[in-house]
C-alpha cells in the first residue's frame, strides 16, 4: 500500500563548509561527514533528527567533474553570495512510481525517477531535467531507499529532532499541494500557512534541540520555548 513521510531536510550553500557552519550555528551541534554524489558532482553533511530522519547540507563539490545534466536542488544556480538555506525537503516513498504518478495527477510536476548512489547507499529519486525545485521547494521530492539501512540510522544521536515543517503558500498553490499529499497517503509532522498576494512562499523548520528549539528557514532564529 502507497504511504509517505519526511524523510530529509535539504540545506543548500556555495559551499559544504558555509552550509555545515550555518547549521552548526544556529542548532549548535556538529554534523557528521556524509559522502559524494558521483552523478551530481556534489557532496554532503548530515545531522540525524531522529528515526529514519535527518538534515542534509548538500552543496557543489568542487574536486568532481561537471555532470552531465543539471544538478539537482537548483545547485547550479548558487553564486558564491549565496547564503545557505532550508532549500527543500524530500518525502520518502514505499512505492516512487506510484507516488509520482499520483503527484502528477495533482499537477505538481516532480521530473522522472533517477538512481542515485553515495558510497554503498543506492536509491530512486525524482529530479527535475532542468534541477529546479517543484513549487520553489515546497512541494517535496521523492525517494525510495533501496533494500539498505536508513541513513539516519548510521548517525549519532545529537538530541535534536524535527518538531515540525511548515510552509507558507497562496491558496491554490496549497490546495495543489495538499491534493498531491493526500494522494501519496503522506502523513507526518507537516502543515501549511496561507499568504496573500506579494508575499514569497517559504518553507521553516522547527528543531529541538540540546539547547532549545530552533529554527531553520528565512530567517534563522532562536524560539522561545
Amino acid at each position: 500500500m502507497l504511504h509517505s513521510c519526511i524523510d530529509h531536510l535539504v540545506i543548500t550553500a556555495p559551499s559544504l563548509a558555509e552550509g555545515t557552519a550555518y547549521v552548526q550555528q544556529v542548532l549548535g551541534v556538529a554534523l557528521q561527514a556524509g559522502g559524494e554524489h558521483p552523478r551530481m558532482g556534489t557532496h554532503n553533511a548530515l545531522l540525524r533528527l531522529g528515526e529514519g530522519l535527518f538534515l542534509e547540507v548538500i552543496a557543489v563539490n568542487p574536486e568532481a567533474p561537471p555532470p552531465a545534466r543539471p544538478r539537482w536542488f537548483q545547485l547550479d544556480r548558487i553564486t558564491p553570495d549565496t547564503r545557505p538555506r532550508l532549500a527543500t525537503w524530500v518525502a520518502r516513498t514505499s512505492d516512487i512510481a506510484a507516488a509520482s504518478a499520483a503527484s502528477a495527477a495533482s499537477a505538481v510536476a516532480l521530473g522522472p525517477i533517477v538512481p542515485m548512489t553515495r558510497g554503498q547507499l543506492h536509491w530512486l529519486i525524482t529530479i527535475p531535467d532542468d534541477g529546479s525545485l517543484p513549487m520553489q521547494g515546497i512541494a517535496p521530492t521523492l525517494i525510495e531507499w533501496q533494500a539498505q539501512p536508513h541513513p539516519a540510522s548510521r548517525l549519532p544521536d545529537l538530541g535534536c529532532s524535527l518538531l515540525g515543517l511548515e510552509a507558507d503558500l497562496a491558496p491554490a498553490d496549497a490546495e495543489q499541494l495538499s491534493n498531491m499529499l493526500a494522494l501519496n497517503a503522506f502523513h507526518g509532522v507537516f502543515s501549511v500557512n496561507l499568504i496573500g498576494p506579494g508575499i514569497a512562499p517559504s518553507l521553516t523548520a522547527y528543531i529541538q534541540t540540546p539547547a532549545g528549539v530552533r529554527r531553520l528557514g528565512s530567517p534563522a532564529s532562536v524560539i522561545p520555548v
